[in-house]
Formats: C-alpha cells, structure tokens, sequence
C-alpha cells in the first residue's frame, strides 16, 4: 500500500492506481558536495532512480493515470510534450508496459542529445510520434488525432495533460510527501528546511506543497521555474494547489482543506534562461558539479536550472544551518544499448532535423 493510502483508506478504495515504480526512492546525503557549499546537511531524493527502465518523477504520475486508463477500459493515451519531452517518453514506455498504446503530440524545442535518445525510445516502445510546429496547429492536430482514433478503435483515447499535471497525477507527489514522512522517520533523517525542484508544468511542486501539508510537515518548497512564466507562475499555482485539493477532499472528506495563497509561494524566475530547453552557463556549471563531486547525473533542461538555484542560494549564504534537500526529478537510467537498434529514420521525417543538425553549444 503506498503511504498516502495508509492515512487515507478511503483514497485507496476510490482512486485508480497502479504500481510501476520501485519505491520509495532513496533520500542520500551529499557530504562532499555540501561541504563544498557550506552546507553541512544537504540532501538530494532520488526520484531518478524510480523505474527499473526508465526513472525520473513522471512514474508518480503515471501510476496514478495510467490506472485511469485501465479502469475506463481505455486502448490508448494521447499526451504532449516538446520533442524531447520526458513526459512522452516515459508515458510511452508505462503505457506499453500495461497494454496500452500512446500518442505523443509534440512541438519544437532546441536541440540537445538527449531529444535524440527520447525520440528514439520512444519510438522504440510503440509511441505514435506527431510534431507540430506550435501550439495552434498541434491543437488543431490533437482533434482531429482523437477524432481519428475513435473512428479507427471505436473510443476516444484518454488524454494526459502535458506533464501528467491534472489533479489525478498530481495526487503522485501528494504521496510522495508521506513517502518522504516516513522516511524522515524511520532513516533518522531531519526535516529539511527546504526543498529544491524544477518547476515546469507545476504537478511536482504543487503535489509537495499540498502533501507537505497533510503530512504535517513544515519543510518550504522553492520551485525553480524551467519555463515560460505563461505556463508556471503564482496565479496558476494557486489553482492547481486548490483543485487538488477539492478533488481529494471529494474523494475522501477526511482529506482536509488546507489554506494556500502566495505566501506560501517561493518561485526561484532568475535561473530559466532565454526560452524553454535552451541550456544556462549556470545550469551545466550546476550539472558538472554534482558530477564531479558526487557522480550523479542532471541535465540541462530541468534539474541543472533546479540546482542552480541551490547552488547560488548557499553561496549566498542564505542556507546557512539549513537543513536542504534537492528533490531529483530526471532519469538515470541508460538505454543507449536498446536506442542503438533504431534507425531515426524510421521516425516520421519532421523529427528528422533533429538528428541531422547540430545540438546546442551548451551540449556539445
């Protein structure tokens, strides 16, 4: 049973749910590094070790989601991303490990290694890969590829917003705030003063500020923003944290109704850069320092941004005697091995030009 469920029975009877992840993950304290920073109590959660396939913090979601599908007898998932979204690919790799068939509905981004091996896994797990060249067409795309599969399979495919961040799949990391609970407890570990993540399309921030406080946990979420501020901001947040919680507390009115509004807001805007997936001088310093000093991966797009944050943060001395966590939301697992048997190809040819031009100077 996950945590969540074990303080809320009911949750556990009315919400779909299924296991895909190996949890909980690890919480490891970082002692090279934190001394480095001058932080003698730094930590990071490592989400990127939350699939056997593939990790990251999508799997929380997905669990939950993916569960949906299957009790609405759906055949197939239709989601969106960038092309190198790391959303479509692991929902691209779970949905086809349940059965399920997705399609991935993407839009432009700039060039980088990792959308190649994105594109290529995906297209490896069965994915339907579509790109448009904004929002507006690939909204036009969307009906009539939803349109399409109806006719062709008889139902509508179940649609999964962009990141998995619906109430629903935001409920992933409600629960992982009583995972961290109870790891806190059981591994002797201090409640962190505050929790370093990547905000994108908010579910994981969201999910943590909410669980956080049912769990009875005072940690404070400092949401590092990695895109445009249209799509994550204050405003938004604030909705999606109270339609979470409506929609738990409707399932199970024991799940109380919490306060939130922009005091409980800390949205880090200085480390994005100049548009979404284009990599920062300070975030791939950020990424080459975990590496160095403690042989973890991050990236350039999300986690390396996220970092970053912290980093300028304790060199700022604004961490001083805290107690920090780094909450780890990308993959590390290696599928380069499965990828080397796909031609690109194979992939329909307007996902070609990222395999034929060069990658971004940060990336090379």
């Amino acid at each position: 049973m996950i945590p969540l469920f074990g303080y809320y029975p009911l949750l556990g009877e009315r919400l779909p749910h299924i296991s895909l992840g190996e949890f909980p993950t690890p919480v490891e304290k970082l002692d090279r590094l934190g001394g480095d920073l001058g932080l003698d109590r730094l930590y990071i959660k490592q989400d990127s070790l939350s699939g056997g396939v593939y990790g990251g913090n999508k799997i929380r979601k997905l669990e939950f989601l993916l569960g949906r599908a299957l009790r609405a007898n759906a055949k197939e998932v239709l989601t969106f991303g960038a092309a190198g979204s790391n959303h479509a690919l692991a929902t691209a790799i779970y949905a086809q490990r349940v059965g399920l068939k997705s399609i991935s509905m993407l839009k432009p981004q700039p060039n980088a290694h990792y959308v190649h091996r994105n594109l290529l896994m995906s297209y490896y797990c069965g994915a339907e890969l579509h790109h448009y060249r904004n929002m507006q067409f690939r909204a036009l795309g969307s009906i009539y590829q939803l349109l399409r599969h109806r006719l062709r399979e008889g139902c509508f495919p179940l649609v999964i917003p962009s990141g998995g961040s619906s109430p629903l799949g935001v409920t992933g990391f409600v629960n992982a705030a009583f995972e961290l609970k109870r790891q806190l407890l059981e591994e002797e570990i201090p409640e962190p003063d505050c929790i370093y993540v990547a905000l994108g399309t908010m579910g994981t921030a969201v999910g943590l500020m909410l669980g956080l406080k049912a769990a009875d946990l005072r940690s404070r979420v400092v949401s590092v923003r990695v895109v445009d501020e249209k799509i994550a901001n204050a405003k938004k947040m604030v909705k999606l944290f109270h339609k979470t919680n409506a929609f738990l507390h409707s399932r199970d009115p024991s799940f109380s109704k919490f306060e939130f509004s922009g005091r409980d807001i800390d949205i880090r805007h200085g480390f994005f850069g100049r548009r979404y997936a284009l990599f920062t001088e300070e975030g791939m310093e950020a990424v080459a320092r975990m590496e160095r000093s403690e042989g973890m991966k991050l990236e350039g797009t999300y986690t390396g941004k996220a970092f970053a944050a912290l980093i300028d943060d304790a060199e700022k001395h604004h961490l001083e005697g805290k107690v920090v966590l780094f909450w780890n939301t990308y993959n590390s697992r290696d599928f380069t091995d499965v990828i080397k048997t796909v031609d690109y190809r194979r992939l329909p040819k307007c996902l070609h030009r990222y395999f034929e031009e060069e990658v971004q100077p940060l990336d090379r």
